[in-house]
């Protein structure tokens, strides 16, 4: 279970442009719960997530995984337990380096680095069965360079790279958002099959109101750090969508008479 505890961040601390953001924000994730967070700008979604990935630093409180405090853990150590596919294909993979050569460095996440080669091609059988299940035809494609791939293809390995190891937590960091909307509807599929195939614990930020309300068990909205709905299970299968547009449009409105800094 993730659970961020009294939680505070405060940005630009003792200036003029001071802004506090969370003050005592709490949250609890339970074990296999796939969530889903929106909100407009300025309320604090970006921001979760690079907390618990120990991206940003906090002021005051606790970010713990099963019991266990990892706050003032460095984010290349928290990685080892969380995976994280970013909003941009072209981060979190090696352009220059071939397909295998990407997942070798995923498959070695957490292990010492001796003096060995880092590819071990006798797992190129492994690699070859994990991308075909992807089912697009990547297969074929170890020995290609990450940057000749489409976005839609390097998100799609970026999702089984953050995923290779065993981890406790997946962050999805509006991870559809740069791709086109056809491309974009084949990656959540693939992100909610091998949710639920490896059993992971997720919690994914969108703009897209409609993944939201489609996948995952359980939506979050967000607003000035605060959070304003939280639907789970039946509560959430049963949830309107004018319900949710109404409460986001709410929020727009305010983030454009400026009440947002």
């Amino acid at each position: 279970m993730l659970e961020i505890k009294n939680v505070t961040k405060i940005f630009n601390s003792g200036e003029a442009t001071e802004h506090r953001l969370f003050q005592d924000f709490e949250l609890s994730v339970e074990d296999g719960e796939f969530v889903s967070v929106v909100g407009g700008n300025g309320s604090g979604k970006t921001s979760l997530l690079n907390i618990i990935c120990g991206n940003l630093p906090i002021e005051r409180g606790d970010v713990l995984i099963d019991g266990k405090s990892i706050a003032k853990e460095k984010d290349f150590v928290r990685c080892r337990r969380i995976g994280r596919v970013h909003q941009n294909p072209a981060m979190g993979t090696a352009p220059n380096l071939t397909v295998l050569e990407n997942l070798s460095l995923a498959n070695n996440k957490g292990k010492r680095f001796g003096l060995s080669f880092g590819i071990n091609r006798r797992r190129k059988g492994f690699y070859c069965e994990q991308l075909a299940d992807l089912g697009l035809g990547l297969e074929d494609k170890l020995d290609v360079k990450m940057g000749a791939l489409s976005g839609g293809q390097r998100q799609a390995i970026s999702l089984l790279m953050a995923s290779l190891t065993p981890i406790d937590f997946l962050v999805l960091d509006e991870h559809t958002a740069a791709l086109d909307p056809k491309t974009a509807e084949v990656i959540m599929l693939l992100t909610d099959r091998l949710i639920r195939e490896k059993k992971l614990t997720a919690i994914m930020v969108t703009h897209n109101l409609r993944y939201a309300l489609e996948y995952g068990s359980r939506l979050i909205m967000m607003d000035r750090g605060t959070v304003v709905l939280d639907k789970k299970g039946d509560e959430k299968a049963r949830l309107c969508s004018d319900e949710v547009f109404e409460e986001f449009n709410k929020m727009s409105i305010r983030v454009s008479d400026g009440e947002l800094n």
